[in-house]
């Protein structure tokens, strides 16, 4: 018998050299059955405790406590402990609920808290509100660990005033006590009210909080877009000495992201002492989230020199940059560095690696990977529509949309926003109002503002201003600065200026800080000849200290992204890029081009205009890719802002000349030059 014991003892000393095996226990466990000892609940507990707790056998630990004809409170609460910890909790439930049935076999202050654990993963609230009857009916209602059990459920459950009654009783709370409130809060939505509590308990001394809790709350403050809050957090951090803890600072890195303030979370990222995938990830896609694609290509390349791996995360943030960058060859050999099965099984990543060739003017790769995609959810169909559609395919996109609707997919509110984006840059505008007034009527679908939008956007481009601007005043919802500023660009394309100026002073009340708006209404009158009025409105930015968004165009060579300004000579080939300028600029005018003038937005002479037209930055970038690329090859160019009309009457002749496909990307959709015409049909 004392050997035995001892046996048993020594299968709990897990630095025993060598391991034990599980068949070692059960040998001893044969034992027990041929000694007739497999009734004694001590030597019973200790085999349990090694099956789930060594060798995390639950299933074996649960013949072994079925064996025993009459298990006492301590069996039970080794298996319920030893089942939890094994994550299963519905088998925890069961068990529990067998032991309720037995007489005289009341739960103790051991047995509750897995109960409870239980419960809250499966979301069993009724077992829980009768478990916590019983936990008044046998007077543990003080105990920290029982209630705390409580606040984790009623949280869980969304039960908030119960979860803060029976934590505004619990007389002495401990660290997962405020983390299950907080929680709670969080899980519900309710991220201000968690910030509040969390922030209230730090100030009162009642919490030092663990690294989950801080992730957590953290989390909340992203969501919730309070920033005073979280940079509170963070000088606790530093204040208590946990700003170098990896998981607390990869959490104030996403934050930081998430808020668009990339200095403070590169300035986070800078200080970990170790640094493993997650937070290069998060850096990556937070560059590449808040329009800093070279910054986020270039922590790529700094983590691929760390010889660090490559995870979804990462590729999704390479993959966006690079779309922003229209870096097709950078794109391609990232995703040469992952198992192409894996995009095509993963959905995010294949959405993103559809958006990266789309974006780069390659929709016949973007449309091979869809086709591959094992299984296609409504996020990936919609994926492939707004593609379609930002390059012009917009017959593909009807017909993608029929596939959906005979796949027995329901079509959801982005798959409408692609429908209507690629009705606009057709002009199709009888189809665009039918998708439009089927979304309520066919699919039950409420317009959002964005659709709207989409919606305004249509009408003003085919020069139907007068119902552009009824169905603005129609919304159900007040328009924002998206609907008015698709307003404002049909005013443009119509040289409508009464109502440019009275869309304007909405567009002011809503974004009085926004250059753009005051730039395109100077571009209006610039246009109309009005230069006096125009140059009011560059005098009022000037006041009020506001600076026009500079445009860039960038075009990629052998993996390296060069970059773009009006004007720009700091590139290192610029005599020769300003040379093939000069070629080009006489070869147009001898093909009958000329310079569409009333695109500078400034009242000066016609040859000074002329000159800053010719050097636009989609036109350096032109001509540094026929000096570089060969013959045969496509140009691929990405502006961040629209093309100027200039650009987009000499791209067409250059296209003629040089017998090249010019592809240019604005941030509106994709231009095809190609034999002296655009895919665009001149409706952009």
């Amino acid at each position: 018998m004392k050997q035995l014991k001892a046996a048993l003892f020594d299968v709990l000393q897990t630095n025993i050299q060598p391991p034990l095996s599980l068949n070692y226990l059960k040998h001893l466990h044969a034992c027990l059955l041929r000694t007739n000892l497999h009734q004694d609940t001590y030597l019973v507990n200790i085999l349990l405790k090694s099956t789930l707790n060594v060798f995390h056998k639950p299933l074996y630990a649960s013949l072994i406590f079925n064996q025993t004809h009459n298990p006492n409170i301590f069996l039970y609460n080794t298996l319920l402990r030893g089942l939890v910890a094994n994550n299963c909790f519905i088998q925890c439930v069961n068990v529990f609920k067998k032991m309720r049935g037995k007489q005289q076999m009341l739960p103790d202050n051991f047995t509750l808290p897995f109960v409870l654990k239980a419960c809250v993963h499966v979301l069993d609230f009724v077992l829980g509100v009768q478990v916590h009857g019983i936990v008044l009916k046998i007077g543990l209602e003080k105990d920290v660990f029982v209630k705390t059990g409580l606040v984790s459920l009623y949280g869980k459950c969304g039960e908030l005033r119960d979860a803060e009654k029976v934590f505004d009783d619990i007389p002495q709370r401990n660290v997962v006590s405020w983390t299950a409130i907080i929680s709670g809060y969080i899980r519900s939505g309710k991220f201000k009210e968690g910030i509040v509590v969390f922030k209230k308990a730090i100030v009162s001394g009642e919490l030092r909080p663990d690294s989950y809790t801080l992730v957590r709350v953290l989390s909340a403050c992203s969501k919730s877009g309070d920033l005073s809050a979280g940079e509170w957090i963070h000088q606790y951090l530093v204040y208590v000495g946990l700003g170098k803890n990896v998981f607390v600072s990869t959490s104030l890195v996403n934050m930081y992201a998430k808020f668009g303030d990339m200095e403070k979370a590169r300035s986070v990222f800078d200080e970990m002492p170790e640094k493993d995938i997650v937070p290069w990830s998060a850096m990556i896609q937070g560059y590449a989230a808040n329009g800093h694609p070279k910054e986020a290509l270039e922590m790529f390349y700094c983590m691929q020199r760390e010889n660090l791996g490559i995870d979804r995360y990462t590729i999704v943030g390479v993959l966006s940059a690079c779309a922003s960058l229209g870096a097709l060859d950078v794109g391609e050999w990232a995703v040469g560095l992952m198992d192409r099965s894996e995009f095509l099984s993963n959905p995010v990543m294949g959405t993103a690696l559809i958006n990266m060739y789309s974006k780069c003017g390659n929709m016949i790769s973007a449309w091979e990977i869809f086709k591959g995609m094992k299984v296609k959810d409504i996020v990936l169909w919609n994926a492939v529509i707004s593609s379609l559609a930002m390059n012009g395919h917009v017959n593909v996109v009807f017909a993608c949309f029929g596939e959906i609707e005979k796949c027995g997919i329901q079509p959801n509110e982005n798959t409408f926003i692609g429908l209507l984006c690629g009705c606009t840059h057709a002009g199709l505008v009888e189809d665009g109002r039918r998708f439009f007034h089927s979304m309520r009527r066919v699919y039950s679908l409420e317009p959002t503002i964005e659709h709207y939008g989409c919606m305004t956007d249509l009408l003003g481009r085919a020069g139907l201003l007068e119902e552009a601007h009824s169905l603005i005043k129609d919304m159900p919802m007040q328009p924002n600065s998206v609907v008015w500023g698709a307003l404002l660009g049909g005013c443009r394309l119509c040289h409508d200026t009464d109502l440019a100026e009275y869309v304007l002073k909405k567009l002011i009340e809503l974004e009085p800080w926004n250059s753009g708006h005051y730039v395109l209404l100077s571009n209006i009158y610039s246009t109309n000849r009005k230069f006096d009025d125009s140059e009011n409105i560059r005098s009022i930015m000037n006041e009020k200290g506001m600076k026009k968004i500079p445009a860039y165009s960038w075009i990629e060579l052998d993996g390296v992204v060069h970059e773009f300004l009006v004007g720009d000579t700091s590139h290192p080939m610029s005599d020769k890029i300003y040379a093939k300028l000069g070629e080009l600029a006489n070869k147009l005018r001898e093909a009958g081009y000329a310079p569409t003038t009333e695109f500078v937005l400034f009242d000066v002479e016609e040859e000074e205009k002329e000159h800053v037209l010719g050097y636009h930055s989609e036109k350096l970038a032109l001509a540094f890719g026929l000096i570089t690329s060969k013959p045969n090859e496509v140009i691929r160019i990405t502006k961040n802002l629209r093309v100027c009309g200039d650009c987009h009457a000499a791209f067409k002749l250059v296209s003629k000349m040089t017998g090249r496909d010019i592809i240019v990307r604005d941030n509106n959709r994709f231009h095809l030059f190609s034999d002296g015409s655009c895919s665009c049909r001149d409706y952009w």
